[in-house]
């Protein structure tokens, strides 16, 4: 495995590849849900490109930039057993300028839900996918579900600026207790973790409903919230199609279900596509 900190290194490294290249952008602290797109883009592809950057144009203000969990040394091993051809690991300074273009999310999909309670966030996100893709040369580069509005707007971000590039949507892994993995669950402390589960048994509730024939927005809801009292506070429960239009019935095959709340520390998200 070649590890590259410059550009002018990952560009030399990308000689040796030949063939399709998979691409799994990450910001460390790897854990099995980035060892999941780490393996398909293995199986997948010819060649395996692997990034880990903590990207401070995502963060807002006040969030854990500081403090994001980084796990450098261990991170080297797993991508090294999972037999990564290149590893990337840029610092701030290779990836940004002091004036830089900037781009920006799209005006509806933007700015709900994630976008309205983190305004910024996909500008800064879509800006370093951007890079990333470019200089990985990816012919597919691989996204989990569980970030449900930035794998739409990346997937539009491809779309709309004609990146030569295959998206590739990726189930959530959950552990053993159905908690939905994350870099910051190791925030969570004593009794948080088994509070946490309330956001996948409330989308638990709501599968059940809609297996029983239940399809009223507003219903699955109210019962939804009921679920996520164990929650410290609840940001949103929003029910939309693909496009991320709110709706007021479920539309088998064109719907997902998203939850943001608060377990002590850390700031949690889940969803299911339905």
């Amino acid at each position: 495995m070649i590890i590259a900190h410059t550009i002018e290194a990952l560009e030399e490294a990308k000689k040796t590849l030949s063939g399709s290249i998979g691409f799994v952008p990450t910001m460390g602290a790897l854990h099995q849900g980035h060892l999941s797109l780490i393996q398909q883009a293995r199986k997948e592809n010819d060649h395996l490109i692997v990034s880990i950057f903590v990207n401070p144009t995502q963060f807002l203000e006040g969030e854990d930039l500081d403090a994001y969990p980084r796990k450098d040394e261990a991170d080297i091993k797993i991508c090294e057993l999972a037999k990564v051809d290149i590893l990337f690991m840029p610092t701030v300074d290779v990836m940004y300028e002091e004036d830089e273009l900037c781009i920006g999310a799209p005006v509806r999909r933007g700015y709900v839900l994630e976008g309205e309670k983190r305004p910024g966030h996909f500008d800064g996100m879509l800006q370093i996918v951007m890079k990333l893709l470019n200089l990985s040369a990816a012919t597919r580069a691989y996204f989990g579900k569980k970030d449900a509005q930035q794998l739409a707007l990346i997937t539009q971000m491809v779309k709309n600026y004609f990146m030569d590039v295959t998206i590739v949507p990726c189930e959530i892994i959950r552990d053993e207790v159905g908690l939905a993995l994350s870099s910051r669950n190791v925030y969570l402390q004593g009794d948080e973790k088994e509070r946490a589960l309330c956001l996948s048994r409330s989308l638990k509730r709501a599968t059940k409903m809609v297996m029983t024939g239940e399809l009223d927005v507003e219903t699955i809801k109210t019962e939804m919230l009921e679920v996520l009292g164990e929650a410290d506070r609840v940001e949103y429960v929003a029910i939309v199609d693909r496009e991320f239009k709110a709706l007021e019935k479920i539309k088998i095959g064109n719907t997902i279900i998203l939850v943001a709340a608060w377990v002590g520390k850390p700031r949690l998200i889940d969803n299911l596509w339905i």
